[in-house]
């Protein structure tokens, strides 16, 4: 069952996730999937920027932050992502250059939100 700290927790992160969504809309992304899973591991939003595959990891906090991007997605979630970003690719059959994003939205106490979009946030290491 979830606690009210949680259900909020929820309904921020997909509340950024929206946000996040309309965002890469506005600039030309194409959305090709959202929330994909494979076991345990998920990407937020996959979409395509030109010709580049994006795997894209949306962080939603709440004013004051007291932690980072580079904290909040730390080696161990780099790891799962690109599991489940290569796992996406062969599953799709698809042959794109993949990208790993990060998009940080930040809520002040009014309501009103920042987002702020880390292009290759991390590059995939061997």
């Amino acid at each position: 069952m979830n606690t009210p700290q949680k259900t909020k927790h929820l309904c921020l992160g997909q509340w950024g996730e929206d946000l996040a969504l309309v965002y890469l809309r506005d600039l030309g992304y194409q959305i090709l999937d959202r929330n994909w899973r494979m076991g345990h591991k998920e990407l937020d939003i996959i979409a395509l920027d030109s010709k580049e595959l994006v795997a894209v990891e949306v962080k939603s906090r709440t004013e004051p932050i007291l932690d980072s991007p580079e904290r909040s997605v730390d080696r161990n979630k780099q790891r799962n992502l690109i599991s489940a970003a290569h796992a996406y690719v062969r599953y799709k059959k698809l042959s794109f250059a993949v990208r790993f994003d990060i998009i940080w939205v930040s809520v002040k106490k009014d309501g009103s939100y920042n987002i702020r979009h880390y292009k290759d946030a991390f590059i995939p290491l061997l």
